[in-house]
Formats: structure tokens, C-alpha cells, sequence
């Protein structure tokens, strides 16, 4: 139900610039920054986000996808499917110091999420926007220590 909720809200312009607008609310000013989605469904409000913001759009994309140049890739843990997912990016998509905003279209493991996280960081001084991963890195020690 979830996702046809979340499809259809895709379908629809007035949905589509409510989701996207409210929670760049904090970012309006950040400049000097990119937005990173994850393929496939990551793609549409990572790039509607990097839009709405006039920034770079940085894709982070799963094996077989078409990418030139040299790549930084990571395996995520399992997800709630229990599969685990190669995701690469463009080294070229990134400069060092880099602010990154991570936007997803959601977040059920944090598999994904955190594989991104851990790829961005190879960057060197690699800055984040991003509130919910540190908190999904907290959580995990959390619960592996439990």
C-alpha cells in the first residue's frame, strides 16, 4: 500500500512540490552543495531536490547501470529482502570538501543509505547536510552491541 501511495504521489505535480520543497527547507541556503539520490526511485526527488535548490545532482547507481569513468564502489548489507546491493558513483562527481545532501524516497534497513554515506566519505573532507544517516550509524552500533 506503501508503495502505491508513494507512486502515485510521484504522478502528481502539487504532491510531487510538496514533498520535495518541505524538507529542503533548512537547505534553501546552503549553497555550494550537491544532491546525491539513489537509483531508481531515489533518482526522482534527489533530482526534483537538486532542482528546487540549483545544485548538482550526484547519482548513485546499482551494477549494470552505464557509468564512465572511474567509479568508488561499496556492497550494502542486507536489505529487508535480504539482498545486497553493489552501489557505485562518479569519482568525477565529487570534489574534495563537497557538501552532500543524501535524498532517498525511503529508508527500510538503511542499507542503502549508509552504503551511499560510506562511498561519499571516501571523498576527502567530505561534508554532509544529511541529519538521518549518522543517526542510522547510531542506531546500528546500538543494536549490534544489544
Amino acid at each position: 500500500m506503501a508503495m502505491q501511495t508513494c507512486g502515485r504521489s510521484f504522478g502528481m505535480a502539487i504532491a510531487i512540490h510538496a514533498i520535495v520543497r518541505a524538507p529542503l527547507a533548512p537547505f534553501s541556503d546552503a549553497g555550494g552543495m550537491a544532491v546525491c539520490g539513489i537509483e531508481s526511485r531515489g533518482f526522482l526527488p534527489g533530482g526534483a531536490a537538486a532542482l528546487e535548490l540549483g545544485v548538482g545532482f550526484v547519482a548513485a547507481r546499482k551494477a549494470g547501470g552505464m557509468f564512465r569513468g572511474e567509479k568508488l564502489a561499496r556492497k550494502t548489507e542486507p536489505d529487508h529482502r535480504g539482498i545486497r546491493h553493489s552501489l557505485r558513483i562518479q569519482r568525477a562527481s565529487l570534489d574534495q570538501g563537497d557538501r552532500v545532501l543524501l535524498v532517498d524516497d525511503w529508508i527500510e534497513t538503511g542499507s542503502q543509505a549508509l552504503a551511499v554515506w560510506d562511498l561519499l566519505s571516501a571523498v576527502k573532507n567530505f561534508q554532509t547536510l544529511d541529519r538521518v544517516v549518522p543517526a542510522l550509524h547510531r542506531l546500528r552500533r546500538l543494536t549490534s552491541a544489544a
